[in-house]
């Protein structure tokens, strides 16, 4: 459970990650690509703007300078008194005519809805201008001379003027144009600016949120390592007193191996010997009696003997753990127990299969083995309950006495270190719960192979 749980929080992370710098690149290209194209659009219409301004502003200054010049060859027309010369003053002003006629339909072709009013009296203005002008062009000298003046002063000049003040208003208009295209230009830098400032923060907060997030967890791996570091050091340590504790605990194993057999098993033989002696005696000197005696003696030491040697052996491994299976091997054991100690030891072990894997159940004789043998010695207990239950995939054991328990978070002894080590290899469960005078109870839980892997 712990695992999915960590695998989960580890998806979680990565996620996180993945889409909070995903979001952050993403967000600093759309600022970017937003950017290039609003300056491309700010550029595209400021090129524009400023074009149509310097097309307009010419082609008016074209008008303003054709009606001024148009005013000049009127006056050298009207007051050439040589026929040839106003012929070709004539002629110019014709020329400035349908100059000017064009620059009005070029003019015309830009016309914006501000301009339309104003240009239509310019163009009014213009058309009655040079319907004044046409009548004069069919004077002769003397009546150029002798009206020429006046119709300048009367006719040309002010209309002229006139024309000159409607273009003028035409330049202020056009002007207005292009203050106008600046302001939007302006709004559109200024739109910009806001979309910047909102990506800019929303890259700042996701960057800071991300700096958040990623030093918490920076901090946590850093925690968790520290403390797996410290785990690790701790479990050099208690390896390295186990590894002690193992070896001096096989030389108890062998110094008591050692004593048995010398005292029990070389006792034993020692005397089977004397009685050969005493037999080979016997039988020299023919007392049947005596014979009989001394045969039924090395008998009994001998039985003796085996007697030892076999429980020396279930000690060490109990062949009926091999022949009968765990569950006989364990109810040996309690009986055993029982009569060694005094202490009614009870096994609860049903529909136990027989085919456990041979790990499994020297596991769990030895763990029993061990809790008994700790009951016996330390708890004062006066009833031990052994339960053995298997499930679908897992197999748990669980050995509760009432003797007068201990402090099980102040430490565990060797015995109990063994177990949990025993456990811990095949992948099991190991739980210890106790109180003083509230006896003792282990637990343990052992994953059960598939029968495809059996």
């Amino acid at each position: 459970m712990a695992s999915a749980s960590a695998t989960a929080s580890r998806k979680t992370s990565r996620f996180v990650l993945v889409a909070g710098f995903g979001g952050l690149l993403l967000l600093m290209i759309f600022a970017g690509l937003d950017g290039i194209a609003t300056l491309r659009q700010i550029q595209s219409a400021n090129d524009e703007i400023r074009e149509d301004f310097v097309r307009r502003t010419r082609i008016l200054e074209r008008i303003r300078g054709d009606v001024y010049v148009s005013g000049t060859y009127v006056r050298d027309y009207l007051l050439e008194p040589e026929s040839g010369k106003a012929e070709g003053h004539r002629y110019s002003l014709r020329e400035t005519q349908h100059d000017m006629e064009e620059a009005l339909r070029q003019y015309q072709a830009m016309l914006t809805p501000r301009e339309a009013a104003p240009f239509g009296i310019l163009a009014g203005e213009l058309n009655r201008y040079w319907g004044v002008l046409e009548p004069v062009f069919q004077w002769d000298p003397a009546q150029r001379r002798k009206a020429g003046y006046p119709f300048l002063r009367d006719q040309v000049f002010p209309r002229r003027k006139a024309m000159l003040d409607i273009a003028d208003q035409i330049g202020a208009i056009n002007e207005s144009q292009m203050q106008a295209g600046k302001d939007r230009v302006e709004q559109t830098f200024s739109s910009m600016a806001k979309r910047v400032a909102i990506t800019i923060a929303l890259t700042i907060g996701l960057g800071l949120v991300l700096a958040a997030f990623t030093t918490g967890k920076i901090l946590g791996l850093e925690a968790a390592t520290t403390a797996n570091l410290a785990e690790i050091n701790g479990a050099r340590v208690e390896l390295r007193r186990l590894s002690a504790s193992l070896v001096a605990a096989q030389e108890n194993e062998r110094r008591s191996i050692s004593r048995e057999l010398h005292d029990e098993i070389g006792q034993a033989l020692t005397g089977v010997l004397v009685e050969l002696a005493n037999l080979s005696t016997a039988i020299r000197t023919g007392d049947l009696e005596a014979l009989a005696a001394k045969t039924a003696e090395i008998k009994r030491e001998v039985e003796s003997s085996i007697g030892v040697v076999r429980n020396m052996a279930l000690l060490l491994r109990p062949s009926m753990l091999d022949d009968l299976g765990l569950v006989p091997a364990l109810q040996w054991q309690a009986r055993e127990v029982s009569k060694r100690s005094g202490i009614w030891v009870k096994v609860a072990a049903d529909a136990i299969s027989e085919d456990l894997p041979e790990a499994h159940k020297t596991c769990v004789y030895r763990i029993v083995q061990e809790a008994l043998h700790n009951a016996v010695q330390h708890a004062a207990a006066r009833n031990i309950k052994v339960t053995v239950a298997e499930d679908s995939d897992r197999l748990r054991l669980a050995i509760e006495d009432d003797g007068k328990g201990f402090q099980a978070q102040q430490g565990k002894g060797m015995g109990l270190l063994g177990m949990e080590e025993r456990v811990r290899h095949l992948g099991g469960d190991f739980a210890v719960q106790s109180a003083p005078g509230q006896g003792t109870a282990v637990r343990v839980s052992l994953p059960l192979p598939s029968r495809e892997q059996a």
